[in-house]
């Protein structure tokens, strides 16, 4: 038995992850500070952290961390948010991520392996000195 969703719910959580995709960090940490779940996910799995990483938006990823979002939550795909910065050219959100403790060896590809495939040994580097 389902319930159908209510279209405030939806609309809220719509807004809270375009301001992952926008890096709206003070705005995203007031509403996680609010209520909402830090590890909310969207239909494809991918974590508010995930849309704000895959976007570039290290200070959103911070703010998101400190708020005890999981680093690590892989998307429906097997992705991770520091795969997602890894591909993306990200380098500071990279740095946001392991500082707030994201394993380069989780996911599917990993970040390791995606640094790997784009030949990013400063990446592999940080990455070997964890």
């Amino acid at each position: 038995m389902s319930e159908t969703p209510d279209p405030e719910v939806i609309e809220l959580a719509s807004k809270v992850f375009d301001l992952a995709r926008t890096g709206d960090a003070e705005a995203l940490a007031a509403y996680v500070d609010a209520g909402v779940p830090a590890n909310l996910t969207n239909d494809k799995g991918d974590s508010l952290v995930m849309l704000a990483a895959y976007h570039g938006h290290a200070a959103a990823v911070s703010a998101l961390l400190a708020r005890g979002a999981d680093a690590d939550r892989a998307n429906d795909r097997g992705q991770t948010p520091l795969a997602g910065a890894v591909f993306k050219g990200e380098d500071a959100v990279v740095r946001a991520l392991l500082a707030g403790g994201a394993n380069p060896e989780a996911g599917t590809p990993s970040a390791a392996d995606t640094a790997r495939m784009f030949g990013k040994a400063e990446l592999l580097e940080l990455f070997g000195s964890r």
